[in-house]
């Protein structure tokens, strides 16, 4: 998951306004439109199928970021300091995080590239004490299977997608690591900065 571009936050807000998900969906029905529909699209895009990260970032804003709710994956992340911090630098700190796992996300569908593909979906796992479901999935290719795993949250608009297991481990987990270093470092600011920082190394600014 090497590869760099960046992914602003206004062409994400603009893409992601041309698919609106079903409220009633279910949570299986809700992850395979958001991953098939997502995939799907790359590879009809030309310059997608062939790995460009730029050009699969546009695609995964546009077709999996409606799915998602990367502000709750923000808010587990940043722990307690959430609470303490402004309206307007938990915006930051969401806006920043959503490129940073957009980013990421696409990285790991940039592997694809082009190959003939199939789904598989697991039953949905109910998440103790919660109305949350983890959902597996594998994208099977000729060459390999991509297998990554969902938390969906259900919500008044439907359930969403806010933590995803890509390399056997949970995205909140990973980086609510790494933000707890920033915030004992220096806060709520700190951690903004960084944030702000590793998206501007990983777009070559």
């Amino acid at each position: 998951m090497g590869a760099t571009f960046a992914v602003g936050a206004s062409a994400a807000q603009e893409t992601a306004a041309a698919v609106h998900p079903a409220a009633g969906a279910s949570a299986a029905a809700t992850l395979q439109t958001a991953v098939e529909g997502t995939i799907n699209a790359i590879q009809s895009n030309p310059t997608a199928r062939g790995g460009d990260p730029a050009a699969t970032a546009t695609v995964v804003q546009s077709h999996f970021l409606p799915y998602t709710d990367f502000r709750r994956t923000a808010r587990l992340a940043t722990g307690d300091a959430w609470n303490t911090a402004s309206p307007a630098q938990q915006e930051q700190i969401f806006q920043a995080f959503q490129t940073l796992l957009t980013r990421v996300y696409a990285a790991q569908l940039t592997q694809i590239q082009g190959q003939k593909v199939s789904f598989q979906f697991d039953a949905p796992t109910p998440v103790p004490k919660s109305t949350d479901v983890v959902i597996g999935s594998k994208v099977h290719t000729p060459s390999d299977d991509l297998s990554t795993r969902y938390r969906l949250e259900k919500t008044k608009e439907g359930y969403r997608i806010y933590d995803i297991d890509l390399m056997g481990i949970w995205m909140v987990q990973v980086y609510k690591q790494q933000f707890a270093a920033q915030l004992q470092a220096g806060g709520v600011d700190a951690l903004i900065k960084y944030l702000k920082a590793h998206n501007a190394q990983g777009s070559g600014a």
